[in-house]
């Protein structure tokens, strides 16, 4: 992690809310409280990233992906950027209840979703007849609204990221009675202990959130990477494994190429035997 404390006060994460409005659970984060606003440990808030970014890095190097979250405009554009980027499953719209702990309800909507648009390419939606294909264009775009994000999913992400807790209170409270565990970016008005992983910073200046979303991205981009390497192609990983650098029972290999690997190499066949006579024979001749 290349980010620094000092990275971190110029973002402004430091500036908490209103001492009105703090949540006495964000005490153990608070170093101070100035001219009425609560300020943040940031040398906490770093660790705790720190902590964070490697919990992540550990999940997607093993194959595992990240749900985002970020429904507040502050953090909606840039929670499409970090899903554009790592390919993950990313809720920015609004959050669908159920998402989670009803995700077998989910996933029929899904397949539903994936049939129109099926349809729709196919040209097979023009044959309808005009009051039901506009029906339908009506219920995909809804659909698009609330699902675009988690097309790709076919079953629950094994960790989430979110943008305020206070306005997730719905997606964390799910992520947490399926045992999910979760990440987020939490204000002196939030209660980290919602969270697996609490980051104590501001949640509504675009130039604090964007530090933290491009923090956890890196660490994304950090566990793909790793993820990629233990993708060995077959030649390299027989080629290792003949100079005993690679355990071959552990290395993930492509079922269609699974044969080259395993191919016994061929025998190479003794040279034939000479006898004594023979030997003699040979070296008369060469006298």
């Amino acid at each position: 992690m290349n980010v620094t404390p000092k990275d971190l006060l110029d973002a402004g994460v430091h500036l908490g809310h209103q001492t009105k409005r703090w949540n006495p659970r964000s005490k153990p984060y608070i170093f101070d409280h100035r001219q009425g606003i609560s300020i943040i440990d940031l040398e906490k808030t770093h660790a705790a990233l720190e902590k964070a970014c490697v919990f992540v890095e550990n999940l997607v190097a093993h194959g595992d992906d990240i749900l985002l979250v970020g429904t507040k405009r502050q953090a909606q554009e840039m929670i499409r950027e970090a899903a554009a980027a790592t390919g993950m499953p990313y809720v920015t719209t609004r959050w669908m209840g159920g998402t989670l702990t009803n995700f077998e309800t989910i996933k029929k909507s899904l397949a539903k979703y994936k049939k129109y648009q099926a349809m729709d390419a196919s040209g097979e939606l023009g044959k309808f007849s005009s009051k039901e294909e506009s029906a339908i264009r009506r219920e995909m775009a809804r659909m698009t609204r609330n699902f675009d994000g988690i097309i790709g999913l076919t079953a629950l992400p094994r960790a989430m990221f979110v943008i305020d807790t206070n306005y997730e209170e719905i997606a964390v409270a799910e992520a947490k009675r399926v045992g999910i565990p979760s990440i987020g970016l939490v204000d002196t008005n939030s209660d980290p202990t919602q969270l697996t992983h609490p980051i104590p910073g501001n949640d509504d200046a675009a130039k604090s959130v964007r530090i933290i979303i491009e923090t956890i991205v890196a660490a994304i981009q950090a566990g793909l990477a790793h993820r990629e390497t233990r993708r060995a192609t077959p030649a390299e990983t027989a080629a290792a494994s003949a100079t005993g650098e690679v355990d071959l029972d552990k290395v993930v290999i492509p079922a269609g190429l699974k044969d080259v690997v395993e191919e016994k190499p061929v025998a190479k066949k003794r040279p034939a035997r000479t006898s004594g006579a023979n030997k003699a024979a040979v070296t008369t001749d060469e006298v």
